[in-house]
Parts: C-alpha cells; structure tokens; sequence
C-alpha cells in the first residue's frame, strides 16, 4: 500500500501558475501526473522516474514542469501558461514496476478561467 496526498489544485487565471503536489508514503520509482477533463479519457501529462528522466504530453510541453524530491518522496508539477484547456482533475500516480503495481492520489481540481 502506498498513501498519496496531492495538494496545490485550484482556480487561476489564463496565463497564470500553479505548483501541484503529491507526496507518497515511501519511495516509488515512477511518478507522474496524469489529468482528466469531464467527458474525456484520462490522459498522461507528465512522469519521471527516480534518477529524473522525464516524459511530457505534447500539449504541456514547455509549459509544465515535472521534478521530485526522493528525500522526500514527493514529487511536483510547476505549471506555466495555464490555459482553459488545461481544467481538469489532476492525478497524482505513481507506478512500481517490480510489483507490478499502480497507485492513485485522489486528485486535485485545477481550473483555468477568466
């Protein structure tokens, strides 16, 4: 079992910021940010495993921003140039390849409006 707790969702204005959150209970090679829009499929944005390699999806690429701390088991999406489409319920998910196994946060709201 690996507890998630996702904080730094919230209400921004185009063009604006925010720093998601999510730290886990223990270590956990793969973390990442997935996102889903009401409607739509769930969809990556981001991962990183533990010695930093990164994947974006091409629509946050240059805006968004993945990066962890593994003292702290957390890891952080620093999203710039927010726009509308970017709304959606951010998910913090983390994935251990030797179990075989996937954890999700809870998600955090994020909403980009004027």
């Amino acid at each position: 079992q690996v507890q998630l707790v996702e904080s730094g969702g919230g209400l921004v204005q185009p063009g604006g910021s925010l720093r998601l959150s999510c730290v886990a209970s223990r270590s956990i090679f793969f973390m990442g940010w997935y996102r889903q829009a009401p409607g739509k499929q769930r969809e990556l944005v981001a991962v990183i495993s533990r010695f930093s390699g990164t994947n974006y999806a091409d629509s946050v690429k240059g805006r968004f921003t993945i990066s962890r701390d593994n003292a702290k088991n957390t890891v952080y999406l620093q999203m710039n140039d927010l726009k509308p489409e970017d709304t959606a319920v951010y998910y913090c998910k983390v994935y251990s390849s030797a179990a075989n196994v996937a954890y999700w946060g809870q998600g955090t709201q994020v909403t980009v409006s004027s």
